[in-house]
């Protein structure tokens, strides 16, 4: 590489290498750069649920799970070979919340209220119901990652294990400081840098955005779904049950409340708390499941302040921007937050005329 490019962007999860993606399916002749303090996919996103569920708590997140869901929907009709799987999906929620729920969910999820569960394995409580929902999927993020990377990689330098230890905006570029002692110059830099936005490299930037990261906890249960099983979402409990088909076993998702945490912070495993409480939960709706949810995995997201993800230039030039904070659905709304981006990023860079805008 000759020095200078057009867009580097910093981080390679599944927004970090789907903006990527975006930006150069818009205009290919970008001279982009990924830079990865890792590998691609091994951050966040390799510990990703990667589960889709068709909703949002306010109208442009659901508007944004729309556009992603239709994304993928196109990404799988043109390769079939892309890790993202379709699946059949209840909610269970109070008899009452029909209303709630059916707001929640987007237009083309179409809630249906089923006598009964599909799943043998799930009870309903006292007063709750269940719906059958359209559009769920969920994908294998790590490998995703890395069949979005291929596609990227001969149209741009994609950099592992190489750390951006500073970020300096400065009139018409934005200089990168690597840890290999290079420095890099961008016309626009994103920064996807997933949960580490405490990175001493743009903390200060980012300070302004009051993103806060949490703990995210779920439990592997020892039971093989059988080959009609679908996930379980627990409205209410803001919980899911899943079926991790290719791997053999299923897979429990639950609220944590242990916000502020550090990605390379100890304890990095599953902690006898964290177990207790994800177990107690199941207990109530599966619960010749509970004791084989012997293990896990834990890891951390980010988390903006209105549980909107934030797609926003965090210098006075509009150079530097940031993309992410997608409060735990990185992958569910990642095309939507890519598109964003793109939009956001120099006038000069026209967008396909042909693609709906994901801020429209």
């Amino acid at each position: 590489m000759s020095g200078d490019v057009d867009v580097a962007v910093v981080g390679g999860g599944v927004i970090g290498v789907m903006t990527a993606h975006e930006i150069l399916s818009r205009s290919p002749g970008t001279r982009l750069a990924v830079l990865e303090r890792d590998a691609v996919g091994q951050g966040a996103s390799r510990r990703s649920a990667g589960l889709h569920i068709p909703r949002g708590a306010t109208p442009r997140v659901r508007e944004m799970t729309e556009y992603s869901e239709d994304f993928y929907r196109r990404l799988r009709a043109a390769d079939p070979s892309v890790p993202v799987t379709p699946l059949p999906m209840h909610v269970v929620a109070p008899a009452s919340a029909a209303g709630p729920v059916r707001e929640r969910y987007v237009r083309t999820a179409a809630p249906a209220p089923v006598r009964e569960l599909d799943a043998p394995r799930v009870r309903l409580g006292p007063g709750e119901a269940a719906w059958r929902v359209a559009g769920c999927q969920y994908a294998d993020v790590p490998a995703l990652v890395q069949w979005l990377a291929r596609k990227v990689r001969h149209r741009a330098d994609v950099r592992e294990a190489v750390a951006v230890t500073g970020v300096e905006p400065a009139p018409g570029a934005v200089r990168l400081r690597l840890g290999t002692g290079e420095v890099l110059t961008a016309g626009q830099v994103v920064l996807a840098p997933g949960p580490w936005t405490g990175g001493p490299a743009w903390r200060d930037l980012l300070a302004p955005l009051e993103v806060r990261v949490k703990r995210v906890v779920a439990l592997h249960v020892a039971a093989a779904p059988a080959p009609g099983d679908g996930a379980v979402v627990l409205e209410e409990q803001d919980a899911f049950l899943l079926p991790l088909h290719e791997r053999g076993h299923w897979l429990f998702s639950y609220t944590s409340r242990q916000w502020d945490v550090d990605p390379d912070a100890p304890p990095r495993g599953l902690t006898a708390g964290q177990l207790a409480e994800g177990r107690d939960l199941l207990r109530r709706y599966a619960p010749g499941l509970a004791d084989r949810a012997v293990s896990g995995r834990v890891f951390c997201d980010a988390y903006s302040p209105d549980r909107v993800p934030l797609i926003q230039p965090v210098d006075g030039d509009g150079r530097v921007l940031f993309a992410g904070a997608a409060n735990g659905s990185g992958y569910r709304l990642a095309p939507a937050v890519a598109a964003a981006a793109a939009d956001r990023l120099a006038p000069a860079r026209r967008p396909d005329p042909h693609r709906e805008r994901s801020d429209r």
